[in-house]
């Protein structure tokens, strides 16, 4: 491999690696699964008969509450891996990772069983309880299922970057330079450490 092209390669793999780029894709999945909720999951037909309006809209938010808590969950856990240290990344990356899986359970039992989680608006809408409708569901909670899946992926791909970061705390710093050997430190080490944010103190 030529150094151009092995310049090139290096150049793709900090791409890939950067803090923004993980936190970013981490954020705008953990809003797409978000999103989703706000949208109709299950549309529910209702005998004419019983009610005056027989089409009822059934939100993600209503048909699965907790896919909007986890949602907001991994949205934190995005924020918070920008600043968090190495271990944490690793805590915060599995808090991400069962958010995801949490939301692929939840939108699953609905696309396995809408009517029962249109159960609870088709009872508040007609006054019964376990009453009977003809129910289809929207794209929506496949989407879900989707996002959460991308979002379960960069649970994975959070702390394998992170390996790339730098650190941003004295502790850590010292620590690296301990693993460098304890020697000498002149300016220019200093204003080099002082610009990756570390303390050379």
């Amino acid at each position: 491999m030529t150094a151009k092209a092995q310049d090139k390669t290096t150049g793709v793999e900090r791409r890939w690696t950067r803090k923004s780029t993980v936190v970013l894709a981490t954020v705008i999945l953990a809003f797409a699964v978000f999103g989703t909720t706000t949208q109709t999951w299950i549309e529910v037909r209702l005998d004419p008969a019983a009610v005056s309006n027989s089409n009822l809209q059934v939100p993600g938010n209503k048909a699965a509450t907790a896919v909007t808590a986890l949602a907001l969950v991994a949205l934190a856990g995005a924020l918070a891996a920008s600043i968090a240290g190495r271990i944490a990344r690793w805590i915060i990356a599995v808090i991400i990772g069962l958010s995801a899986v949490g939301t692929i359970l939840a939108a699953g039992t609905v696309l396995g069983d809408p009517l029962g989680a249109a159960q609870g608006s088709i009872a508040a809408a007609t006054g019964v309880s376990g009453g009977q409708a003809a129910v289809s569901t929207t794209v929506f909670p496949v989407l879900a299922v989707a996002a959460a899946a991308l979002l379960a992926g960069c649970a994975v791909w959070l702390p394998l970057a992170g390996r790339h970061w730098k650190t941003r705390t004295k502790y850590d710093a010292a620590g690296r330079a301990g693993e460098r050997g304890t020697g000498p430190v002149d300016e220019i080490d200093s204003w080099d450490s002082l610009s990756r944010g570390e303390d050379p103190t």
